[in-house]
């Protein structure tokens, strides 16, 4: 199996569907605490709307979205709170419940965990995989950006 992650930072919605749809992605599972967005098109709604246009399936996934703490350790670069806060946030049996759907869902199909941050390295997006792929295969994208090619050196770390 393999999960997909992306961020919408500094993106248009016609480049990330395009990125999806380059990757073969038909489901999104969105890992925001909050699916709010100040950008254009990336609220919960319109964003669901815009996917189904193109063909890709919309979750939310709450319980596995960063609690306000570790979201503003994250504005400030605070990988290490934001860690321990994202540590207990998996620990509640919603957020376990949650994973384990996560999972049967990107089982079934080509699936992206969403989130905000471009950059996977900055986002808990990475720790949740870390956490709850269980030997799953992860390729970020990067959207406005081609997928990596087959057998391409994976450059990412984790925070």
């Amino acid at each position: 199996m393999k999960i997909f992650t992306i961020g919408y930072e500094g993106t248009t919605m016609a480049e990330f569907l395009a990125t999806l749809q380059g990757a073969g992605v038909t489901r999104i599972i969105d890992v925001r605490a909050l699916p709010l967005s100040r950008r254009p098109g990336f609220s919960k709604s319109t964003l669901a709307a815009s996917l189904a246009e193109a063909g890709i399936d919309y979750v939310h996934l709450k319980a596995l979205g960063t609690p306000k703490r570790g979201r503003d350790a994250a504005k400030r670069g605070d990988v290490a709170t934001l860690r321990a806060v994202y540590d207990l946030q998996l620990g509640l049996p919603e957020a376990q419940a949650a994973a384990g759907r996560m999972r049967a869902l990107a089982a079934e199909r080509p699936s992206a965990l969403l989130c905000y941050e471009r950059d996977p390295c900055h986002c808990h997006r990475t720790l949740l995989l870390a956490a709850e792929s269980q030997g799953a295969a992860v390729e970020d994208l990067i959207a406005g950006m081609p997928p990596k090619k087959a057998g391409a050196a994976d450059e990412s770390t984790a925070p």
